[in-house]
């Protein structure tokens, strides 16, 4: 199910901060201080293996297209810094090759019979619902014992993430793989992180990054004189909005299906008469009303509880960021100052768009 490259979880996001800081989880059962430690240990090869990314385009033995994703990235960076005001810091100076195509994978679950997401809890970021895994066995490994539980699980891909400014973020060879677009909204999306980060909000946090990464992304290709790829980051917002209502809508029908307590068959057989019926949604009306994204593709993957929860971190009240823009900016830099001083000390920061 689609969770793109930006999201990084395109991204663990701000779990990384966690991984690189994972001595400080002493007071964990020992599991967990041998997944710390191995998280720590993969990052902390990614940052030892960081070039500045001058270096590397100035490098004749970099190809073409590695150095213009990568001067990209630079021009990216710099808007986000310069015209929209975000703390870009020292995050996307570098570069770092992975001899793999894959970061990490991110493992979510949810009860089976119940709208209830499984919550991990780490130092400096707190509780989140996803784990990252450096290794594929590990990963399948902890999802099938999970299932074994009698969990939903989703485990997906991720290229990218931000450690909150904690360290210099360098871009990763895997997150090359994206198209422009994507990458220029990946860099910003990190970088609204670095600048507002609110602890224990993840579906808050990651739909802002996706509104300002997208609106961001349109606005840094108009300023390069692109208008082509201006307006394929404008169609993708209004994709990403079309599929917030998708799932919004499936996350409704499945809270009335668990509200009575039903269980054992009639459960199972609801829930894939439910889940049959969003796949076909997918690849008939939603899926055709999609302009950037195969809907028929989507539908082929499989749906549950997890993959529901998931698609719902990155899609939380899209309308609200879009209508609040609307109605007292319409200038991006602005709109995300005003934010950052809304929600700085909120203990709601939905509250802020109302």
């Amino acid at each position: 199910m689609r969770i793109t490259a930006r999201r990084v979880l395109r991204g663990l996001g701000y779990l990384a901060a966690a991984l690189v800081l994972a001595a400080a989880g002493a007071w964990y059962v020992s599991a967990d201080v041998r997944y710390l430690v191995r998280a720590g240990v993969e990052e902390a090869g990614i940052l030892l293996r960081r070039r500045p990314i001058t270096a590397v385009v100035a490098d004749p033995a970099t190809d073409a297209r590695t150095r213009g994703k990568l001067e990209l990235v630079l021009a990216a960076r710099a808007f986000a810094a310069d015209s929209l005001g975000l703390a870009a810091g020292e995050s996307f100076t570098t570069f770092s090759p992975l001899h793999r195509d894959t970061l990490v994978l991110v493992l979510s679950a949810s009860r089976y019979d119940r709208l209830a997401e499984k919550l991990w809890t780490y130092p400096v970021v707190g509780s989140v619902p996803y784990k990252g895994f450096f290794s594929f066995d590990a990963a399948l490994d902890a999802a099938r014992a999970l299932e074994r539980d009698g969990m939903d699980t989703y485990l997906r891909v991720s290229d990218a993430f931000s450690t909150l400014g904690w360290f210099n973020d360098p871009v990763l060879s895997t997150a090359l793989q994206t198209d422009s677009v994507d990458l220029a909204a990946t860099v910003i999306h990190e970088l609204l992180h670095n600048t507002l980060f609110v602890p224990g909000q993840v579906p808050f946090d990651e739909s802002l990054a996706e509104f300002v990464g997208y609106h961001g992304a349109e606005r840094f290709f108009q300023s390069r004189g692109e208008p082509r790829l201006a307006a394929a980051a404008a169609a993708r917002w209004r994709d990403e909005v079309r599929l917030s209502h998708f799932w919004q809508g499936l996350y409704d029908q499945l809270e009335q299906l668990y509200a009575p307590g039903i269980a054992g068959a009639p459960l199972r057989e609801e829930r894939q008469r439910v889940f049959r019926l969003a796949g076909a949604e997918l690849a008939g009306p939603v899926g055709h009303s999609l302009e950037t994204i195969d809907g028929a593709r989507l539908a082929e993957e499989p749906i549950n509880n997890a993959v529901v929860i998931a698609q719902r971190f990155y899609l939380t009240n899209l309308d609200s960021f879009d209508r609040l823009y609307r109605a007292d900016h319409q200038d991006l830099r602005t709109f995300v100052r005003d934010l950052v001083q809304r929600t700085r000390g909120s203990a709601d920061p939905w509250s802020v768009l109302k």
